[in-house]
């Protein structure tokens, strides 16, 4: 080799080095913000979060700082909250579940009727409709594992059909409040408030609290919490390196499924009566609520307090621009928005770790 040869390979080697040492610092901050938005899923949606209660807070001042409106915020979004939790599971797994809303209202709907037109005691009466959202979700499950059918064809048809059934069986009537607290005040139990500082809060508020804090546990700390986010990523590498795909998926639909029954209750709790078309919009408030706070809908990634912190975001907004006298149009409008830059940075996230 000549001397020009070897001098040529010097500065290609020296280029190709300084290039490489380019791109590296090029790459770094764009890795290290991907790294923490990447271990800390819920990071995003609780600076979303945080940001719009200063904002609405310079903007309404103690109206909107005051205990009283804080609390408000919670108990508007504890129905909506308990569900997305139920969705969030779904979606961990690659999925997505339509049914959620109408398992809610069913469950509610069946707690009501077994106490009233059945006689049975209350407490057995809840217990049925926990069971019976439970089934609800094992139906899906079933179809979803089993059967291989896809997640949003299977809860599309199952929503319609027990929603009509929720119609069919209740005779689309209501049982009212003072009914319930004459005969079965078990009933209106999440609905119960105590103060605490001036600020209000229900036991359905503190179920949707501590129900996001013990999945988010068991998602991170447990052998279930992992085959969760396995399947969700991929679910023929998750069978292959020994995870039981069609337990893990029975066992998420399940649980989604309890979890809106423990809605419905929590829903007559709210509403103090059983209504059977209420929470008509509990299906796509959830389904925000997750999007919003940072959960992939392509599964495997995600944390369920972002769900949380999602529907609080929502709820924020909601009460922030009706105090500030905005047309409720406004709300969908920023709502949507969030939608869109929350799904974007999903995707930014994704292309970036790939």
């Amino acid at each position: 080799m000549s001397h020009d040869d070897a001098y040529e390979d010097i500065v290609k080697t020296r280029r190709e080095e300084s290039f490489a040492a380019f791109d590296s610092r090029r790459k770094g901050l764009l890795h290290r913000v991907h790294d923490v938005l990447h271990g800390n899923p819920a990071l995003v949606p609780l600076i979303v979060l945080l940001a719009s209660i200063v904002v609405f807070g310079l903007l309404l001042g103690s109206r909107f700082f005051s205990p009283f409106a804080l609390t408000l915020i919670l108990q508007q979004v504890q129905i909506v909250g308990i569900v997305a939790a139920a969705q969030s599971l779904i979606i961990l797994t690659a999925g997505i579940d339509l049914s959620v809303g109408a398992i809610t209202v069913i469950s509610s709907v069946v707690m009501g009727q077994f106490a009233f037109r059945y006689g049975i005691p209350p407490f057995i009466a809840v217990i049925c409709g926990l069971a019976f959202g439970t089934l609800c979700g094992a139906l899906n499950g079933l179809l979803v594992s089993k059967m291989k059918l896809p997640p949003f064809i299977v809860t599309l048809g199952t929503w319609q059909v027990i929603l009509a059934s929720n119609y069919l069986y209740s005779r689309n009537e209501t049982i009212r409040s003072q009914d319930i607290e004459a005969s079965a005040p078990l009933l209106q139990f999440m609905g119960r408030r105590f103060e605490v500082a001036g600020a209000v809060f229900t036991l359905g508020v503190v179920f949707m609290i501590l129900l996001m804090l013990v999945l988010a546990w068991a998602l991170k700390n447990t052998a279930w919490g992992r085959h969760v986010y396995a399947v969700g990523d991929d679910a023929e590498a998750a069978a292959l390196s020994g995870v039981n795909v069609h337990r893990t998926l029975m066992s998420v639909y399940m649980l989604s499924g309890l979890i809106c029954g423990f809605a419905g209750w929590a829903l007559i709790g709210r509403l103090g009566a059983v209504s059977p078309t209420s929470a008509y919009e509990a299906n796509i408030e959830s389904i925000t609520a997750v999007v919003i706070g940072g959960i992939s809908l392509f599964g495997g990634r995600g944390s369920i307090l972002g769900a949380l912190f999602g529907a609080l975001i929502v709820g924020v907004f909601s009460l922030g621009l009706r105090l500030l006298g905005a047309d409720a149009q406004w709300t969908y409008f920023f709502i949507g928005v969030l939608i869109i830059v929350a799904v974007a940075v999903d995707q930014w996230i994704r292309k970036v770790s790939a």
